[in-house]
């Protein structure tokens, strides 16, 4: 294992020079340490003058560790001329241009499958939530609102139509999950997934009309962003519940916000927004939207496979110059 500040010479042929692993952004405090032991690590988020550091140091750079939400910019990339790994503490990876990084001989990965489980707990949970409105039913019966009338009727989950929107590892999971309340499961995908009993649509409007609920699973980036539309969720109807665990630009916000106004929609749950931390005011003074802070793989367990296998990725490619789990298309 390299010690920090020792040379470790990654593409043979490259001058001579500390090598060095880049933090790019906030990580777990435990992913931080290890890095910081095993590696000559610099924080680029915490330098004073990041611009002049990769300036006069960014040829040292071999690795960069980043997380889902910030990734490697292209900036950030042109300025790392010995770049041969960008490691995402996350499942997500839309937020570095794979193609591009691929083009010059970088290899990405992910967190797939640590998060699987916690990311579909909460989807469920959201889903049951917003049917049945308990985080309502909370702040009714805080309110003193018992004591006057009895909440409202909600809707039941068990025997209902839901759709899953994205039928990747996080999205069979939730179908799993799905199928001990005797639900009946439908899924859009850009191609059928074999081997699954379910129901599969061609476009998610076709999905939301067949449906009571619609999950959304689905990998964010330029090529699902704003999916969930104004005639997906006007397809998904006034008795219609929405659950996002996936990426805030996969629904189209503004179009939401109407839905949820004009009572288009029953009720939503939402894990991500367009612009984090920021939500629209319209979704904070709706009492038929459950409003979550990104937390759906914010569990110590799951959070600390993160970490474990972004630091694993880490020292593969220092050690052998591959990644463990690059992300697909993206290894060599």
């Amino acid at each position: 294992m390299p010690n920090p500040g020792t040379t470790t010479e990654i593409t043979p042929g490259a001058p001579t020079s500390p090598a060095t692993v880049l933090q790019v952004s906030p990580l777990l405090p435990g992913l931080e340490r290890a890095l910081t032991e095993r590696y000559r690590t610099v924080r680029l988020h915490e330098l004073p003058d990041p611009a002049a550091y990769l300036r006069d140091h960014g040829g040292e750079v071999v690795a960069a560790v980043t997380s889902a939400r910030f990734g490697v910019g292209d900036e950030l990339m042109d300025a790392l001329p010995r770049l041969g790994a960008i490691v995402h503490f996350g499942v997500g990876y839309e937020t570095t241009d794979v193609v591009r990084a691929r083009s010059r001989g970088i290899d990405v990965s992910n967190t797939p499958d640590v998060l699987t489980d916690c990311v579909a707990d909460l989807a469920v949970g959201g889903l049951i939530d917003s049917m049945r409105r308990l985080s309502a039913a909370d702040r009714y019966v805080r309110a003193g609102g018992w004591t006057a009338a009895p909440f409202p009727l909600t809707s039941r989950v068990s025997g209902k139509r839901i759709g899953i929107l994205g039928l990747g590892r996080i999205g069979r999971a939730v179908a799993r999950r799905l199928e001990g309340f005797g639900t009946e499961v439908a899924y859009c995908s850009r191609a059928p997934v074999p081997d699954v009993p379910y129901r599969h649509l061609p476009t998610a409007e076709a999905l939301a009309a067949a449906c009571d609920a619609l999950v959304v699973t689905v990998a964010g980036g330029a090529g699902t962003e704003g999916l969930v539309s104004a005639a997906v969720l006007e397809a998904l109807g006034p008795e219609g519940h929405l659950v996002n665990v996936a990426r805030g630009s996969v629904v189209d916000e503004s179009a939401l916000v109407a839905a949820v106004e004009a009572g288009r929609i029953a009720g939503a749950a939402l894990d991500v927004f367009a612009d984090e931390p920021n939500v629209p005011q319209a979704l904070l003074e709706s009492d038929r939207v459950v409003l979550l802070p990104h937390i759906a793989s914010a569990t110590r367990e799951t959070r600390e496979a993160m970490g474990d296998l972004a630091l694993r990725n880490v020292e593969r490619f220092m050690a052998e110059g591959v990644l463990l789990t690059p992300v697909p298309g993206a290894a060599h």
